[in-house]
């Protein structure tokens, strides 16, 4: 599933200003005052000790963020039997073929997974990759899918798939009747009953104990790589001297991780740090360096933010509008002119893909905003969409938009094979505490044959149901919505850090916080002040640009800062409360700090 994606469409607050919104509650992300100066004892800087107490880190010894951290291998079900197997395949030098998903996870997985093998050994060994087309195969190995790998010349003696099969029993069972063995790696939630694969690796399967339940599909990819070079290291094929650095491939794996909006524990920490620091360094594969260059994004100061708004979406526009199989291509391929004209390529679709987006969430919100649901939507506890008009691949996105604007789970369909055709495909996601993919199970389990497929996680989810059922899957998925949801869940939480220093406010600052890993289940510091608005303008008719003076101790700094409201038009009082970012811009050649703005504290008069 997918990040929020950058450049969302023109604020529509003005012309829909009847349509409910939540109400807001703002406060301090609580932290361990014993922690934080513990951490600070350390060595770590006063704010980033009071920062990582708040995300629960309590001891200086879970600060390290080095490989040697990570968890094993040995602990990952099955991780250690498939290894094995993958080794025995090496030395028969029998055919793979690798099923990917059609989004940034899967595409880095496939990535990982191609370009491991062949460094393993795999050079003189078949391996092909195979993404479906999201428009007529739909998502995971269908009996479809695997028809289409029989066809490949060689025929695959063995199909590995990559972020999905979990769920895919009828492929399974196809890619049998075939002759084909099915190797899943996975890391989606499974059904009721696994597929009779061969074998199977995903850390949320029946029996796993791994500590690490939010590995993303490349993340499994590369722990079978690591498991696989310390089977053939056992074999004698090399010494540890003389093995491949599989570690090399860790900036794929950082941007799939993130993303994919994989909680960043510990151990997708440690993967995504060593990741970007490769990035950093000017190491990295040449598409993820030249997917830099079109973002016009400096690698040398790569983050997670860039990897999730920036590089992730261009990569992601391959797999929503065409055909992923060239964000693979730009992955894979080591030469740099080649990696830079597919950059270029996605970057094209990308910008295309926006003005979908900006279409599709225009024509939501007027649908919104008409009587029959305007008076209706602060009863509802969902939202459910479709349009004839609209596009299958960027209906994830326009949920993300719903749900960020009313706080309710959001779930967008399209026609899932054209105009003429009986289905829709919809795409949903979630709030924090509603679990969506246990939702759908639901639904399905009261409504039997309801929903045709379903699949996800808990904050994001796919499915697909019969055109004509939309209005009795709209009342039963709000039925399920209205018990599970509770009012604390429905209101809109601006969780914060708290305040910074009038000496905090600075480009070191900046660098300090954009430096670290921050992310889903890690979030990003947002901090909330109290300001003089001493100047605001709006920027290409649809941002809203300030400037801001800090009030402290009931005193106004001497300097203002410069600071923008994305998609916001509505102008800001005199004086406002902010929740806000600290971030360093770079102009040429001079850093200055920049607040960008998330949410305006209006329950009281500043």
């Amino acid at each position: 599933m997918d990040v929020l994606e950058e450049n969302g469409s023109a604020d529509l607050e003005a012309d829909y200003s009847a349509i409910m919104h939540p109400m807001s509650h703002f406060s301090q992300r609580p932290f361990s005052e014993r922690a934080a100066t513990w951490l600070q004892q350390s060595g770590l800087h006063p704010l980033l000790a009071r920062l990582y107490a708040a995300r629960g880190l309590e001891s200086p010894d879970v600060l390290s963020l080095d490989l040697k951290q990570l968890l094993s291998p040995a602990d990952l079900k099955n991780c250690l039997s498939t290894a094995s197997l993958l080794a025995d395949i090496l030395e028969r030098k029998e055919p793979m073929l690798i099923v990917a998903d059609y989004d940034c996870d899967g595409a880095t997985a496939c990535a990982v997974g191609l370009r491991g093998l062949r460094m393993l050994g795999g050079t003189d060994t078949p391996i092909q990759f195979l993404v479906p087309n999201r428009f007529t195969m739909g998502y995971g190995l269908t009996p479809e899918v695997v028809e289409l790998a029989a066809q490949q010349t060689p025929k695959p003696k063995y199909l590995i798939t990559v972020d999905n099969g979990i769920a895919s029993e009828a492929g399974v069972d196809r890619a049998g009747e075939l002759g084909i063995e099915v190797i899943v790696t996975d890391h989606h939630l499974p059904g009721d009953r696994l597929p009779k694969a061969t074998a199977i690796v995903n850390p949320n399967q029946p029996g796993c104990t791994f500590l690490s339940k939010a590995l993303a599909g490349v993340g499994v990819m590369f722990y079978l790589l690591v498991a696989l070079r310390a089977e053939l290291r056992k074999r004698g094929k090399f010494t540890a001297e003389t093995q491949p650095k599989i570690e090399n491939l860790l900036d794929l794996v950082a941007l799939g991780t993130v993303a994919d909006v994989a909680q960043l524990d510990r151990n997708n920490r440690i993967l995504v740090s060593n990741g970007l620091k490769r990035i950093r360094s000017g190491v990295s594969q040449p598409g993820i360096q030249a997917l830099f260059q079109v973002a016009m994004r400096d690698p040398r100061k790569a983050n997670t933010f860039d990897l999730g708004f920036a590089i992730g979406p261009r990569l992601n526009a391959a797999g929503r509008l065409a055909d992923m199989s060239l964000g693979i291509r730009l992955l894979l391929t080591d030469n740099t002119d080649e990696a830079l004209a597919l950059a270029q390529e996605l970057d094209r679709i990308n910008r295309e893909r926006r003005v979908i987006e900006t279409g599709m969430q225009e024509a939501a919100l007027a649908h919104l905003a008409e009587d029959q649901l305007a008076g209706t939507i602060a009863q509802r506890t969902s939202i459910c969409l479709w349009n004839q008009e609209w596009h299958q691949g960027v209906v994830g996105i326009v949920a993300s938009r719903l749900k960020e604007r009313f706080n309710r789970p959001a779930i967008v369909f399209a026609p899932a094979d054209g105009s003429t055709g009986e289905e829709l495909r919809g795409s949903g996601r979630s709030l924090t505490g509603f679990h969506l993919r246990d939702a759908l199970d639901l639904v399905s389990k009261r409504e039997p044959g309801l929903i045709l497929k379903f699949g996800g996680h808990a904050m994001a989810a796919g499915l697909t149901i019969r055109k004509s059922d939309f209005e009795k899957f709209d009342l039963c998925f709000h039925q399920v919505a209205s018990e599970l949801l509770t009012e604390e869940l429905l209101q809109r939480r601006h969780i914060h850090d708290g305040a910074l220093e009038l000496s905090e406010f600075t480009s070191e600052i900046g660098d300090l916080l954009a430096e670290e890993i921050w992310g889903q289940g890690f979030p990003q510091p947002v901090f909330y002040g109290e300001f003089e608005v001493t100047q605001q303008s709006l920027m290409k008719e649809k941002h809203l640009r300030l400037m801001l003076r800090p009030i402290g101790s009931g005193s106004l700094a001497s300097k203002s800062f410069t600071a923008v409201w994305f998609n916001r038009t509505q102008s800001l009082p005199a004086q406002a409360k902010l929740a806000y970012r600290l971030v360093t811009d770079r102009y040429q050649g001079q850093a200055r700090i920049q607040l960008m703005i998330e949410a305006h504290d209006d329950s009281q008069k500043a």
